[in-house]
């Protein structure tokens, strides 16, 4: 079955800082914020491509969620257990939480994200530019039942590439405008040079494939538990290469090594306290899931382990005086 990519709803603006603090408050008092537009602007002090871009990253880093009556928005257990007053990280301090934010944006199988797609799972060579990546997306285009301008494409790569990198000015000096796509900072896409291609000097990138150790063991876990949640939700068991890369697993997402990650699952036992396991056979290595898909007090230990929380911490909504368990549904 043909994937249904996404080229829009970013409005080309990467998600910057503030944007998902905002869009949790507001949700929080109105779960109508994005049915009217022009009372969004006024709430979150931006314009109207803002408005749209700011309701298209919550939504894609599991902040928000269509209400069931397509109403409006609602936010998610998730985005409670991060971003509320009591929540484990609501100001993005953490560099585990940007990495949790960049797994979001990146596993989705479901309509996912092309550039994002495409760049972490399928590009084949080690470093990219510009004209290249937007040579390779033309070609995948013309495989899309909808055609797509060359503008679109260059709009949508432009969106994933300054995710990712910061952009400068002629000095060298950081743009102040970029600064509040926090995702800079995990510095998963470098500059590494530049070179003459198609008679112009362009940048080159490539991304950064060694082991991340701010990429923790109980990060990884919570994440390996994401990926069974949405691709194999019926399985019990996965391969070392389903993990290591499968389109959307951690191997590709994270971009961490083959041996960095088979080293790594040697501890996924401790690491999910026992909800995981990983069976180190010299024939078919493979995971163990030792819990149901949907048990919410699981999915709660293996997110609350992510900061070191114990799982029965309960945070307080903005919307009601009630106490939210803490999962990772989305």
């Amino acid at each position: 079955m043909p994937i249904n990519f996404r080229f829009s709803g970013h409005e080309t603006f990467p998600c910057r800082y503030a944007w998902l603090p905002k869009a949790y408050a507001a949700l929080n008092e109105n779960e109508r914020l994005f049915s009217d537009e022009d009372n969004a602007m006024v709430r979150l002090g931006v314009g109207k491509n803002m408005v749209r871009a700011i309701r298209f990253w919550a939504q894609l880093a599991g902040v928000s969620e269509i209400l069931p009556n397509q109403r409006g928005y609602r936010v998610t257990p998730f985005g409670h257990a991060i971003l509320s007053d009591y929540g484990f990280d609501p100001y993005f301090e953490d560099i585990r939480t940007l990495w949790l934010l960049h797994w979001k944006f990146s596993a989705h199988t479901k309509e996912p994200m092309f550039a994002w797609y495409f760049l972490l799972n399928q590009w084949p060579h080690p470093e990219l530019s510009r004209p290249e990546v937007l040579r390779a997306f033309r070609a995948e285009a013309e495989k899309q039942e909808r055609p797509l301008s060359d503008v679109t494409l260059e709009q949508h790569f432009d969106t994933f590439l300054h995710t990712y990198i910061p952009t400068r000015g002629r000095k060298g000096e950081v743009l102040e405008d970029n600064l509040d796509c926090p995702l800079t900072e995990l510095r998963l896409l470098l500059t590494v040079s530049e070179r003459t291609i198609d008679g112009r000097r362009e940048a080159i990138y490539a991304f950064r494939r060694e082991d991340k150790p701010d990429i923790t063991p109980t990060l990884l876990a919570y994440c390996i538990a994401d990926f069974w949640r949405w691709q194999r939700p019926n399985e019990t068991t996965l391969s070392f290469q389903e993990v290591a890369v499968a389109p959307g697993s951690v191997g590709q997402i994270f971009k961490i090594p083959e041996p960095d990650l088979r080293d790594r699952l040697e501890t996924l036992q401790a690491d999910s306290g026992g909800l995981l396991d990983y069976q180190a056979s010299a024939a078919t290595p493979r995971l163990v899931r030792n819990y149901e898909i949907g048990d919410e007090q699981a999915e709660a230990e293996l997110l609350a382990s992510v900061y070191e929380r114990p799982a029965n911490d309960y945070f307080a909504t903005q919307t009601a005086q009630e106490q939210v368990p803490l999962c990772l549904l989305n």
